[in-house]
């Protein structure tokens, strides 16, 4: 557990363009539908792909694919309260479901291993 994928995801997740303020993501998609994606394993996996560059992306994934390596290494410092609770749910999802595809995805975005501990406070907070 060494990524905030997709993540930063994952989903990064919800990222895409930096707000007005500069300080955040844009808020666009904080209310992307989490729950679908990580209760549909297939779905899950095509996200997963996309983000290692291995499968097509949706409008959302590549989105968030372009974020993905800023989001990881400061481990979602730009990301709106809500953007960290959908991250935390798909990076979750991803090391729950997806063993092989959250390794590749730490060697992609982490393979020096730098960002674990960040990693790890991250996935334990509830802010």
């Amino acid at each position: 557990m060494k990524v905030t994928l997709v993540v930063c995801a994952v989903v990064a997740v919800a990222l895409a363009v930096p707000s007005p303020d500069g300080e955040h993501y844009d808020s666009k998609y904080d209310d992307f539908d989490v729950d679908t994606l990580i209760e549909n394993l297939r779905l899950l996996k095509s996200y997963a792909n996309c983000f290692l560059g291995k499968g097509s992306c949706t409008a959302e994934g590549a989105s968030f694919k372009k974020v993905m390596p800023e989001a990881v290494a400061t481990t979602c410092a730009k990301c709106t309260p809500k953007q960290r609770i959908l991250v935390r749910k798909v990076i979750k999802a991803i090391q729950a479901n997806l063993s092989e595809e959250w390794e590749e995805l730490k060697k992609e975005y982490d393979p020096e291993g730098k960002y674990h501990d960040a990693l790890e406070k991250f996935l334990q907070a509830s802010d």
